[in-house]
């Protein structure tokens, strides 16, 4: 690789990193991260052992894995840190499999965009593709590893206590919860401005221009450039990260006056992020909206309600949620890194030519798309518009909406921290090839494939995949 394709490659990978820190990790990230080291902390263990654990009903934990997904808008890494915490405290290996997958791929936000954006055929198709298949998977890894499922759940029957979720602790879990969705969901109330400043400071429009050379603009390839408002945030986490190595990972043995400035700059920066700062020529625009009132009195309404927690949930709580950046958080700078810096040698003009048709090279073309070519919740709606208008075929394009949300590389990173390397490349491969068959489902149904047919090739793909996943099931139980 010469020198000027290496400094460009390098370049890519920072800016994709400048533009996911500034874009999404706080508003997003940092309020799941704090939800994850709740839900550690302050949930028993038995509560979610008795919906999510391995032996609680079938018809039980797959509907309410999948109904809890539905409820957040999150990305494939937003929905991390919530993954390892639930199935850290107990949930079953197949449910969090079905949330991690159900989450980021149809939530009620990307379901809704995704029928504004592209119609209500392919909003149908996903919620429906997603729910079977999401909770398909969830059972075939439930099955591939019951072994292991019923050593952990055993381990952690040992330890579990009794008992629901004091109210206390569930009125502070919601308060974060609506915190994450309040700084997240596109909502009109949201976006509404009720104050509007004028900051006059010639130096901005400069400022702006040079972060535009070196971090630009690229619809197309869904790189989002970097505002002044991001460069401040992406300060602000360092501040954050800075504050928290000892605030929050020293905790554990008490607190001490890094761990106020910790949350403090966290809440301060969350509010500061939920503000809409754009620079002109003349200046910068400082807009008060919904969304900055909202992510400012749900913080300060979790003031209160962490007084009456127990000190030592609290310092649980904060330990946790430090445990889950420490773990979490430096696997996805990689992969983020390594999206941006793949992404310079990908050229989307090339979707026509391997994607113009429902066959299982475009549809296979589509999943290796979404997980080179990641991007954040939503945006790979008006992407996918981008798609179809260059011509690619609606069944690769299904494909390519199943998989982008799910695969990221980054993800795949995180997710085999959490479970381990074989889980997690049996959960890409699985993802994969449903999303191929989701692909090459509804790509036949556009192509006036009848109804009754698609059941029959369905049901025949499920009973072969079942009936060697059994086949497996009973040659692992001899050999043991």
């Amino acid at each position: 690789m010469d020198a000027p394709l290496l400094i460009s490659t390098l370049q890519s990978g920072l800016a994709s990193l400048a533009s996911y820190l500034a874009a999404h990790v706080l508003l997003c990230l940092v309020p799941a991260f704090f939800i994850a080291g709740a839900l550690s902390a302050l949930v028993p263990q038995q509560s979610i052992i008795r919906y999510l654990g391995p032996d609680a009903p079938k018809y039980v934990s797959y509907p309410a894995a999948a109904g809890a997904g539905s409820l957040l808008a999150v990305c494939s890494c937003t929905v991390q840190p919530l993954f390892a915490g639930i199935y850290g405290k107990g949930a079953g290996l197949g449910p969090a499999i079905t949330f991690l997958f159900f989450a980021p791929a149809a939530n009620i936000l990307a379901l809704s965009y995704t029928g504004v954006a592209l119609g209500a055929d392919f909003a149908i198709a996903r919620i429906v593709l997603a729910l079977c298949f999401g909770i398909g998977i969830g059972l075939l890894m439930a099955l591939l590893f019951r072994d292991d499922d019923v050593a952990r759940s055993g381990n952690q029957a040992t330890f579990a206590g009794g008992g629901g979720i004091p109210g206390r602790n569930l009125l502070f879990l919601a308060t974060l919860v609506l915190l994450l969705l309040a700084g997240t969901l596109k909502l009109d109330w949201l976006a509404a401005g009720f104050l509007d400043l004028r900051l006059d400071w010639g130096g901005a429009p400069v400022l702006q221009q040079w972060l535009d050379g070196m971090v630009p603009v690229n619809r197309l390839k869904g790189e989002e450039g970097l505002s002044l408002h991001g460069l401040a945030l992406i300060a602000l986490l360092l501040l954050i990260g800075a504050a928290a190595w000892r605030g929050l990972g020293s905790v554990d043995a008490g607190f001490n006056r890094l761990t106020s400035v910790t949350l403090g700059l966290a809440v301060a920066t969350l509010a500061f992020a939920a503000l809409g700062i754009k620079a002109d020529a003349a200046g910068l625009n400082i807009a008060v909206t919904g969304r900055s009132l909202a992510v400012l009195a749900l913080s300060a309404a979790l003031l209160p309600q962490a007084r009456h927690l127990d000190a030592w949930d609290m310092q649980q709580w904060l330990w946790e949620t430090w445990r889950f950046v420490r773990m979490i958080f430096p696997l996805l700078v990689v992969g983020v890194f390594l999206v941006g810096a793949v992404r310079r040698f990908i050229q989307p003009e090339w979707i026509q030519a391997i994607a113009g048709s429902n066959t299982v090279l475009a549809n296979l073309a589509g999943v290796v798309f979404g997980v080179l070519m990641y991007f954040p919740t939503l945006v790979e709606v008006p992407i996918a518009k981008m798609f179809l208008s260059l011509g690619m075929h609606p069944g690769p394009l299904i494909a390519y909406l199943m998989a982008d949300p799910e695969l990221s590389l980054q993800s795949i990173l995180i997710t085999a921290a959490i479970i381990g390397k074989l889980k997690a490349w049996t959960y890409v491969g699985l993802v994969a090839l449903f999303s191929t068959v989701a692909g090459l489902i509804y790509g036949a149904w556009v192509d006036g494939a009848a109804i009754a047919t698609l059941v029959l090739a369905v049901g025949g793909f499920l009973a072969l995949l079942a009936t060697g996943v059994h086949l497996l099931g009973r040659k692992a139980a001899v050999t043991h």
